[in-house]
C-alpha cells in the first residue's frame, strides 16, 4: 500500500526539522571564544572542523534525497512501514552527528578557561614534540589535550573508528586534573603519546610474535612471558615516555601507582596495564638500558623499600620472580625489536636520545640557573627531562618545579600563537599553508610567561581487590 498522505506528512514536517536543526550547529571557530594563545593547533583545528563539516554535509545530503524519494512516485508502492524505517535510520545518523560535535566540544570549550586552555595549548604542543623522532617513520597527526576528573590519562588515537562512524582526525589526550600543573604531567601525557606512536609503528603488532616465541624456547617461564604479551601495549607506551624524558617518566609512573598494598599488588589478569610494583621496576630497567646510571637502581630499591615483598601469596610471590627473571631479556626484545616500519632500524636506537644522560641534563639545569632566559629557547620534551633530572637529583623543589612548568607551557602557547599568526601573514589566500613545523629551533625570545574508544585508563586504580 503507499504511504498515507497523513503519514507522508509527518515524516517530511521531521525530517525538514531535522535539517534546520543541523543548519544550527556552527564551526566552532565561529562559537568558541578563547584567548589566542589558547587556540588550537592549525592541523588540528583544520582536521576537526573538515571532519564535522563532512559528516554535516553528507547528512544534509541524505535527507534531501528522503524528501525527494517520499514526494516521488516511488512511494505508491511502499508503506508507511518502510517509509518510518528509513526515516528512523536517518534519525539514528543525525544523532551520530551530534555525538562526534559534542565530543569535540567538551574538549574545545575548555579552551576559554583561563588560565587552563592557555596550558593545554601549550600541552599540545608538547605532545606534538614528543612525537617526533630523527627519523621519518610516519606522518604524524594533530593531537589535542583535555582535562579530565580521574587520577589517570587516557587517549583516543587518531585514525580509530568514532561513535557513529568515521575515522578520528586527531589524537586526543585525556589528561587529569590532579596532574595539571606539577610532576608527573609529561609521563602521563608522553606515556599516552607512546599509544598513539606504537599504533603509528605497529609496534604491538610487530613485537607479539617475539613475545611468543620466547614463552615457547622458554616454557619454564612461558606464564611470564604470556603476561609480557598481554601488557606489551602499555610497556611499550612506558618504554616512549622513558626515552623521551628520561628518569621524570619513572617519578611520574611512581607518583600516580603509589597506592595502598592491595593495589600495587594486585594480579593483572584482565588489565593491559603490568601489575603497578612490576611496573616500576621495569620502567627502571628500560631507563638504565637507555642511559644507564646508578640512579636507576638506586630508584627501583627505593620502590622496593616502599612496598616490601612480605606477606603476599606463594603463588604470587613465584609468579613475581618469575617476571623478574624474565625482565632482562623482555628489555633486550623491546630495545633490539626492528621491523618493517622501523626499516630495519632496532627501536632502541631509534628511541635514544643522546642528550638524556643525567650528566648533561643537570649541566643544562644548571645553564638554566645562570640565565633563565635560556629555559623557554629548548624544545619542550627537552625541557621536562632537565626538570625531572632536577627533581631526581635534589636540585629542584616540586614548588619551583611547578611554577616554572606553569611559565613553560604558557610560553609554548604563546610561540605557538606567533608562529600561526605568522605563518597566516606569509600564507596570501590560503589560511594555513602545509603541515606547520612543531619545533624549529629557539626563535626570537617571547619571555617566560577501552571500549569507549580510549586506551591507557589504569584498571588497578578503576577496580579494587581484596587487600593482600
Amino acid at each position: 500500500m503507499p504511504v498515507p498522505a497523513f503519514a507522508a506528512w509527518m515524516l517530511e514536517q521531521e525530517a525538514r526539522a531535522l535539517l534546520t536543526r543541523l543548519a544550527g550547529i556552527k564551526p566552532f571557530a565561529l562559537q568558541e571564544s578563547m584567548l589566542p594563545a589558547a587556540n588550537l593547533l592549525p592541523t588540528a583545528q583544520i582536521a576537526i572542523e573538515r571532519f564535522l563539516s563532512s559528516g554535516r554535509r553528507k547528512l544534509r545530503i541524505l535527507v534531501h534525497e528522503f524528501l525527494r524519494w517520499l514526494r516521488s512516485a516511488q512511494t505508491s508502492g511502499t508503506g508507511p512501514e518502510e517509509a518510518q524505517r528509513k526515516f528512523t535510520m536517518l534519525r539514528l545518523r543525525f544523532n551520530a552527528v551530534l555525538t562526534q560535535f559534542d565530543l569535540f566540544d567538551n574538549v574545545i570549550t575548555q579552551r576559554s578557561e583561563s588560565p587552563t586552555g592557555v596550558y593545554l595549548s601549550g600541552l599540545d604542543v608538547a605532545s606534538a614534540d614528543a612525537l617526533q623522532l630523527r627519523r621519518q617513520f610516519f606522518e604524524p597527526p594533530p593531537i589535542i589535550c583535555y582535562l579530565d576528573r580521574g587520577t589517570g590519562a587516557a587517549i583516543r588515537r587518531a585514525r580509530t573508528r568514532l561513535p557513529g562512524g568515521g575515522a578520528n582526525p586527531v589524537a586526543i589526550i585525556r589528561v587529569p586534573r590532579e596532574r595539571m600543573v606539577g610532576s608527573g604531567i609529561a609521563s602521563s601525557v608522553f606515556h599516552e603519546v607512546g599509544h598513539q606512536a606504537a599504533a603509528l609503528l605497529g609496534l604491538v603488532e610487530s613485537l607479539r610474535p617475539e613475545l611468543r616465541a620466547m614463552a615457547q624456547r622458554h616454557p619454564q617461564d612461558a606464564q611470564a612471558w604470556t603476561l609480557w604479551d598481554r601488557w606489551i601495549s602499555e610497556i611499550v607506551a612506558d618504554f616512549w615516555s622513558i626515552s623521551r624524558i628520561g628518569i621524570g617518566s619513572t617519578l611520574g609512573l611512581i607518583g600516580l601507582v603509589s597506592l595502598p598494598r592491595g593495589f600495587v599488588f594486585r594480579p593483572s589478569q584482565d588489565d593491559p596495564h603490568p601489575m603497578p610494583w612490576v611496573r616500576v621496576l621495569l620502567s627502571c630497567a628500560l631507563g638504565d638500558r637507555l642511559y644507564p646510571d646508578p640512579q636507576w637502581e638506586q630508584l627501583a630499591a627505593t620502590w622496593q623499600a616502599m612496598y616490601p615483598i612480605v606477606g603476599i601469596r606463594p603463588q604470587l610471590s613465584a609468579l613475581i620472580s618469575e617476571l623478574r627473571t624474565t625482565m632482562p631479556d623482555l628489555v633486550s626484545v623491546l630495545v633490539e625489536h626492528r621491523s618493517a616500519r622501523l626499516r630495519g632500524w632496532p627501536l632502541g636506537e631509534v628511541l635514544h636520545n643522546p642528550g638524556l644522560y643525567r650528566g648533561p641534563l643537570l649541566q643544562r639545569f644548571s645553564a638554566w640557573e645562570a640565565d633563565p632566559g635560556r629555559m623557554a629557547m629548548e624544545p619542550p620534551t627537552m625541557a621536562f627531562a632537565v626538570l625531572g633530572q632536577a627533581r631526581a637529583s635534589g636540585r629542584l623543589s616540586p614548588e619551583r618545579e611547578s611554577r616554572l612548568l606553569r611559565r613553560l607551557i604558557a610560553s609554548w602557547a604563546v610561540r605557538s600563537s606567533l608562529d600561526t599568526a605568522r605563518a597566516t601573514a606569509r600564507s596570501g589566500t590560503e589560511m594555513f599553508v602545509g603541515q606547520p613545523t612543531i619545533w624549529a629551533g629557539p626563535p626570537a625570545p617571547v619571555g617566560l610567561p577501552d571500549s569507549s574508544g580510549w586506551v591507557g585508563l589504569p584498571g588497578h586504580i578503576q577496580r579494587s581487590r581484596a587487600a593482600i
